[in-house]
Protein backbone atom coordinates (compact mmCIF):
# COMPACT_ATOMS: atom_id res chain seq x y z
CA UNK A 1 0.00 0.00 0.00
CA UNK A 2 1.28 3.36 -0.73
CA UNK A 3 -0.28 6.73 -0.47
CA UNK A 4 -0.97 7.58 -3.72
CA UNK A 5 -3.14 4.64 -4.07
CA UNK A 6 -5.56 5.40 -1.07
CA UNK A 7 -8.76 6.42 -1.47
CA UNK A 8 -11.89 6.93 0.41
CA UNK A 9 -14.08 3.55 1.13
CA UNK A 10 -16.74 3.11 -1.64
CA UNK A 11 -20.21 5.33 -0.61
CA UNK A 12 -18.05 7.18 1.91
CA UNK A 13 -18.27 10.60 0.46
CA UNK A 14 -20.98 12.87 -1.20
CA UNK A 15 -20.99 14.78 -4.51
CA UNK A 16 -23.26 17.33 -3.09
CA UNK A 17 -21.89 20.88 -2.44
CA UNK A 18 -21.75 21.55 1.10
CA UNK A 19 -23.23 25.31 1.06
CA UNK A 20 -21.90 27.96 3.17
CA UNK A 21 -18.94 26.19 4.56
CA UNK A 22 -16.01 29.05 4.28
CA UNK A 23 -13.73 30.11 1.98
CA UNK A 24 -12.32 26.51 1.06
CA UNK A 25 -16.05 25.04 -0.37
CA UNK A 26 -15.75 27.44 -3.41
CA UNK A 27 -18.97 29.01 -3.02
CA UNK A 28 -18.46 31.61 0.16
CA UNK A 29 -19.22 34.82 0.40
CA UNK A 30 -22.59 34.16 -1.25
CA UNK A 31 -23.23 30.64 -0.27
CA UNK A 32 -24.18 29.97 -3.80
CA UNK A 33 -27.23 32.68 -3.83
CA UNK A 34 -25.93 35.11 -5.96
CA UNK A 35 -25.19 38.35 -4.95
CA UNK A 36 -28.54 40.89 -4.82
CA UNK A 37 -32.44 40.00 -5.03
CA UNK A 38 -34.92 38.45 -2.74
CA UNK A 39 -33.93 34.41 -3.66
CA UNK A 40 -29.91 35.58 -2.04
CA UNK A 41 -31.87 37.01 1.89
CA UNK A 42 -33.48 34.25 4.10
CA UNK A 43 -36.95 33.91 4.89
CA UNK A 44 -37.53 33.99 1.00
CA UNK A 45 -39.96 31.79 -0.51
CA UNK A 46 -41.36 31.79 -3.78
CA UNK A 47 -44.86 31.96 -4.14
CA UNK A 48 -46.93 29.99 -5.94
CA UNK A 49 -47.42 30.85 -9.65
CA UNK A 50 -45.16 33.68 -9.38
CA UNK A 51 -43.30 34.67 -12.16
CA UNK A 52 -41.12 37.12 -11.85
CA UNK A 53 -42.80 40.11 -11.19
CA UNK A 54 -44.63 39.09 -14.94
CA UNK A 55 -48.77 39.54 -14.36
CA UNK A 56 -49.22 35.53 -13.51
CA UNK A 57 -51.23 33.29 -15.60
CA UNK A 58 -53.66 32.87 -13.50
CA UNK A 59 -54.88 36.46 -13.60
CA UNK A 60 -54.12 37.01 -17.27
CA UNK A 61 -56.64 34.34 -18.35
CA UNK A 62 -60.64 35.92 -18.60
CA UNK A 63 -62.77 34.43 -15.93
CA UNK A 64 -66.29 34.16 -16.54
CA UNK A 65 -69.65 31.86 -15.42
CA UNK A 66 -70.26 30.17 -12.54
CA UNK A 67 -68.66 26.18 -11.99
CA UNK A 68 -70.79 24.92 -9.41
CA UNK A 69 -69.39 23.20 -6.38
CA UNK A 70 -71.92 20.84 -5.75
CA UNK A 71 -72.70 19.62 -9.37
CA UNK A 72 -73.21 15.94 -9.90
CA UNK A 73 -71.76 14.63 -12.86
CA UNK A 74 -72.53 11.52 -14.89
CA UNK A 75 -71.35 8.96 -17.09
CA UNK A 76 -73.80 9.19 -20.14
CA UNK A 77 -74.45 5.50 -21.86
CA UNK A 78 -76.92 5.45 -24.71
CA UNK A 79 -79.66 2.66 -25.25
CA UNK A 80 -77.86 1.51 -28.26
CA UNK A 81 -74.58 0.36 -25.97
CA UNK A 82 -77.01 -1.47 -23.55
CA UNK A 83 -78.16 -3.54 -26.50
CA UNK A 84 -74.62 -3.94 -28.05
CA UNK A 85 -73.47 -5.24 -24.10
CA UNK A 86 -76.55 -8.01 -23.96
CA UNK A 87 -75.91 -9.39 -27.56
CA UNK A 88 -72.25 -9.37 -26.65
CA UNK A 89 -71.87 -10.57 -23.11
CA UNK A 90 -76.08 -12.61 -22.98
CA UNK A 91 -76.97 -10.91 -19.91
CA UNK A 92 -80.54 -10.35 -18.87
CA UNK A 93 -79.24 -7.95 -16.18
CA UNK A 94 -77.31 -4.77 -16.07
CA UNK A 95 -76.02 -2.93 -13.29
CA UNK A 96 -73.02 -0.50 -13.06
CA UNK A 97 -70.74 -3.20 -11.50
CA UNK A 98 -71.14 -4.67 -14.98
CA UNK A 99 -70.76 -1.51 -16.84
CA UNK A 100 -67.47 -0.53 -15.60
CA UNK A 101 -66.22 -4.23 -15.84
CA UNK A 102 -67.03 -3.81 -19.59
CA UNK A 103 -65.23 -0.34 -19.50
CA UNK A 104 -68.10 1.52 -20.65
CA UNK A 105 -67.98 3.68 -17.36
CA UNK A 106 -65.22 4.52 -14.98
CA UNK A 107 -64.33 3.16 -10.95
CA UNK A 108 -66.10 6.13 -9.71
CA UNK A 109 -68.72 7.44 -12.26
CA UNK A 110 -71.98 7.91 -11.58
CA UNK A 111 -73.82 6.24 -14.56
CA UNK A 112 -77.13 7.41 -16.48
CA UNK A 113 -79.30 5.77 -19.40
CA UNK A 114 -80.25 8.10 -21.82
CA UNK A 115 -82.70 7.43 -24.36
CA UNK A 116 -80.02 7.60 -27.44
CA UNK A 117 -80.31 3.81 -29.62
CA UNK A 118 -83.24 1.38 -30.16
CA UNK A 119 -83.34 -1.17 -27.61
CA UNK A 120 -85.16 -5.05 -28.57
CA UNK A 121 -83.68 -7.05 -25.49
CA UNK A 122 -86.14 -7.44 -22.44
CA UNK A 123 -83.60 -6.38 -19.60
CA UNK A 124 -83.31 -5.33 -15.60
CA UNK A 125 -81.29 -2.17 -15.83
CA UNK A 126 -80.09 -0.95 -11.81
CA UNK A 127 -78.12 2.31 -12.43
CA UNK A 128 -78.06 5.75 -10.94
CA UNK A 129 -80.54 7.92 -13.08
CA UNK A 130 -82.33 7.54 -16.21
CA UNK A 131 -84.03 10.02 -18.85
CA UNK A 132 -87.76 9.63 -19.13
CA UNK A 133 -86.74 8.41 -23.12
CA UNK A 134 -84.61 5.39 -21.55
CA UNK A 135 -87.39 4.61 -18.83
CA UNK A 136 -90.21 4.44 -21.35
CA UNK A 137 -88.35 2.37 -23.81
CA UNK A 138 -86.83 -0.21 -21.42
CA UNK A 139 -90.36 -0.57 -20.10
CA UNK A 140 -91.24 -1.24 -23.94
CA UNK A 141 -89.31 -3.43 -24.14
CA UNK A 142 -90.29 -5.57 -21.28
CA UNK A 143 -87.72 -4.66 -18.79
CA UNK A 144 -87.49 -2.76 -15.82
CA UNK A 145 -85.62 0.14 -14.78
CA UNK A 146 -84.77 0.79 -11.00
CA UNK A 147 -82.34 3.65 -9.35
CA UNK A 148 -79.19 2.28 -6.90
Amino acid sequence: MKLHTLKPAEGSTKDRKRIGRGQGSGSAGTAGRGHNGAQSRSGYSRKAGFEGGQMPLQRRVPKFGFNNPNRVEYKAINLSDLQSLHEKLNVDTIDAALLKESGLAGKKDLVKILGNGELKAKLTVTVNAYSKSAIEAIEKAGGTASTL
